[in-house]
């Protein structure tokens, strides 16, 4: 049997812009998704923790070390900068896999600086 796991989570990242003119997608510091053990055009769901909006949608990698988290396209309505986001990638795992899978949570702060990882 297959299982969707949580792969990697990005717990209150702080979007610091929004870009409605924009193919879609979510931008992310390039850092943070390989901390995350994600992968850039990896699906991924995004839950808005200021107003409760989810949607899912792709990551595009931004520049290192910036702490870039930025909405792009028509998910730029459903964000503000400032707004505090939970970004979440999810695996499909084996049986066998699930022996020593675990998901990497990175906690973040108001500039998006890893504060814990689980």
């Amino acid at each position: 049997m297959l299982r969707e796991m949580l792969v990697g989570k990005l717990h209150r990242a702080a979007v610091t812009d929004c870009k409605l003119d924009y193919a879609g997608s979510l931008g992310v510091d390039a850092d943070l998704i390989d901390q995350a053990h994600l992968l850039v055009h990896q699906k991924v769901q995004v839950y808005n923790v200021n107003n409760g909006a989810r949607w899912e949608t792709y990551l595009v990698a931004r520049a290192r070390g910036l702490g870039e988290i930025v909405v792009l396209g028509a998910a730029a309505r459903l964000a503000q900068p400032g707004d505090r986001v939970i970004i979440v990638g999810f695996g499909i795992l084996s049986e066998a896999e699930l022996a020593t899978y675990a998901p990497t949570v990175l906690e973040l702060d108001e500039r998006n600086r890893v504060m814990a990882k689980h």
